[in-house]
């Protein structure tokens, strides 16, 4: 195996375990690994930013291609920056009306057919499927119609539960507190799914750190995993023994 490989091995458990060790509470090496990820963030967005938005979209059409009509958005760009500029911070209103304006008109739209009308669209589907010769009685077909079904019945008791121009008792209320079950199950599966996916995350480090334990990447996860405790408790017991800045004044 390349040095290359096991270098990043190395860096990749340190980093995976300095995050870790918040688990016992905050300390140099959380503090550490936290500073590295931002900092890591920040200037890959940053050269992203350069390098696929600025220098292919802006530069290189404007200043080498001479398409002149960009000098419109690069107006109103530098007209941002006047915010910070106390006397001439009234300039930025203009580009973030156009910003506001544009990203309004083109987004909304979109939101409308994606989430309004494809929703709409889901419920006013057959609620019973029909094959050349009729009826399907098939399996797929059954738990199909039961799906639409429940759809169909969780939109109109949620929407009932969201009516407040009547009062809420009789056949109503119990509509409404239908609907509260819909919206239960559909808050619970929400995070279901997203606790779900921050477990496959879990489970990805530390199969990472398992790998990087074997003797391929000389023992990798142990190695650190010992520095970061030692040094955590030895980090610890000074700190105690330390006078506190009280002490220290007087």
């Amino acid at each position: 195996m390349d040095a290359i490989t096991i270098i990043g091995a190395w860096v990749a458990a340190g980093l995976t375990l300095c995050i870790f060790s918040f688990l016992y509470k905050d300390n140099p090496f959380f503090k550490f690994g936290e500073h590295i990820y931002i900092g890591v963030s920040l200037g890959y967005g940053l050269s992203l930013l350069i390098f696929s938005s600025l220098i292919p979209v802006w530069y290189v059409p404007l200043f080498k291609e001479r398409q002149l009509v960009l000098i419109i958005p690069t107006i109103l760009g530098l007209l941002l920056l006047t915010r910070f500029s106390p006397k001439y911070s009234w300039l930025s209103k203009i580009s973030f009306a156009f910003i506001m304006g544009f990203g309004a008109g083109t987004s909304i739209p979109r939101t409308i057919s994606s989430y309004l009308l494809q929703q709409t669209q889901a419920t006013v589907r057959p609620l019973v499927t029909k094959g050349a010769e009729g009826l399907d009685w098939s399996a797929a077909a059954i738990f199909n119609d039961i799906s639409i079904f429940l759809i169909a019945i969780g939109v109109l008791m949620v929407l009932i539960y969201f009516f407040f121009s009547i009062e809420h008792k009789g056949p109503i209320r119990v509509a409404s507190k239908i609907g509260i079950v819909f919206l239960m199950i559909s808050f619970g599966a929400s995070f279901g799914y997203t606790a779900m996916a921050r477990m496959s995350l879990l489970y990805g480090r530390c199969k990472k750190l398992y790998i990087y334990s074997s003797a391929d990447y000389y023992y990798a996860t142990y190695i650190i995993l010992a520095i970061i405790v030692i040094s955590v408790v030895l980090f610890e017991v000074f700190k105690k023994r330390l006078p506190s800045p009280e002490k220290a004044a007087q």
